[in-house]
């Protein structure tokens, strides 16, 4: 809550600095309209930090992926199941052929054959050696010796080749036995990387097959190396349906990856420059409390969560005149001239510094910054604050506004 508390009190007072900005540079306007005052006013419903939430693009993927690597060596008789299919703990996904392997044990186990054929020649010579060792005159003992110990190093050898080649039929024997390999996890395989299956969720991976596994789910995100500041690892976060805007998880953002970055022209960053500028995006998660109502591959929205939306309309303290006694608003009446219209208030924001508008205005109504040159009667106009809107919808970060970034994402599926 201490979190929530200090984004509001941030954004309220990054809002209220803007909003004096914003009204002192049109004071300086004035002058510039050919005599003609123009009052420039904004709509209340754009108001509210809510509405300004940047937002990012997100998959639905499993809290766990299984990759099953296929071995360089060995060459795959069958394969048992395919993209899409359902499999439990122990499921058949693919078979070795095994001809080969059996073919190199026989060879093997003839081997050791040999050699125990071997051993027991040298060891037969060497006991014959000593024998005659014993009886032989004192001139010829030397030789013996030298005998018996080539002997002896033959015997070693063979023994270790025996060892080395019982290790081989060992590792060959698993071979023959595991050449069926089973699915270690229960879950939808993703993927064949064959040449023939394509992969269902798209995937630059490697593996022979890429299994998903069933249960809860997490979000998997991109964001552009302009905006790695905007993902803070342990901050809260609000995933939404792209169908329906009132279907939302909570979730923790975990850490951006940044060790793997991936060149491309499609920022899956909402807020990113234009996507004819190309920039390296990195990867990251949002672990969810939740993931009751999610399909896995289904595409989200990831936002930032700031707190507790307020209810109602909540108006900035810069926008009202004599809060303290007979508070009113400078707004455009029915005929686009400005005036002056009595608000009631209600509670006080000190976090974000706001009020509560209890009665006096509706959300469609348009307001303009409190100035020492508005009168009423003036003209009201749209124009600078559409102009500046436009401007301000890609600013110095590359942030998108809302309307432009749902329609470029939506293009692009």
């Amino acid at each position: 809550m201490a979190r929530k508390k200090k984004i509001l009190t941030i954004a309220g007072g990054l809002i209220l600095i803007a909003v004096i900005g914003t009204g002192v540079y049109f004071g300086t306007r004035k002058t510039e309209t050919n005599n003609t005052e123009l009052a420039y006013v904004y709509r209340v419903s754009l108001m509210n930090p809510a509405s300004q939430v940047q937002r990012m693009a997100g998959t639905v993927e499993p809290q766990e992926t299984w990759e099953v690597q296929k071995s360089s060596d060995r060459e795959v008789e069958q394969i048992l199941v395919k993209a899409g299919d359902e499999v439990k703990v122990g499921t058949a996904l693919f078979v070795y052929n095994t001809e080969q392997t059996q073919t190199e044990l026989e060879e093997a186990q003839l081997e050791i054959e040999r050699l125990d054929g071997e051993m027991e020649n040298l060891k037969t010579q060497i006991a014959q050696l000593e024998k005659e060792k014993k009886k032989a005159a004192e001139d010829e003992k030397f030789s013996y010796t030298t005998q018996i110990q080539t002997a002896q190093t033959d015997l070693k050898k063979s023994e270790y080749e025996k060892k080395a080649k019982q290790v081989e039929i060992s590792q060959k024997q698993d071979k023959i036995a595991n050449a069926t390999v089973v699915s270690e996890i229960d879950g939808i395989v993703k993927s064949i990387n064959d040449g023939s299956e394509t992969d269902m969720y798209s995937s630059d991976s490697n593996a022979f097959i890429t299994i998903l596994a069933t249960g809860d789910y997490r979000i998997k995100g991109k964001v552009n190396e302009q905006n790695l500041s905007e993902i803070q690892e342990g901050e809260k976060a609000i995933v939404r349906s792209r169908v329906d805007e009132n279907q939302t998880w909570s979730g923790t953002f975990t850490a951006v990856n940044t060790d793997e970055a991936e060149n491309n022209n499609n920022n899956m960053y909402y807020g990113a420059t234009s996507t004819e500028t190309t920039s390296s995006s990195y990867s990251f998660y949002v672990m969810l409390d939740s993931s009751d109502g999610l399909l896995l591959g289904q595409h989200v929205y990831i936002e930032k969560d700031l707190g507790e939306e307020q209810s109602g309309i909540w108006l900035d303290e810069g926008y009202i005149v004599n809060a303290d006694s007979k508070p009113y608003v400078w707004t455009e009446d029915n005929k686009g001239k400005l005036e002056k219209r009595d608000v009631t208030l209600g509670e006080y924001n000190e976090e974000t510094y706001q009020y509560e508008i209890q009665s006096g205005l509706e959300e469609s109504d348009y307001i303009a910054f409190p100035q020492d040159f508005l009168e009423e009667g003036m003209k009201a106009t749209h124009e600078e604050s559409e102009t500046i809107s436009d401007e301000e919808s890609t600013d110095d970060t590359g942030k998108m506004e809302e309307s432009e970034e749902i329609s470029e994402i939506e293009s692009e599926e």
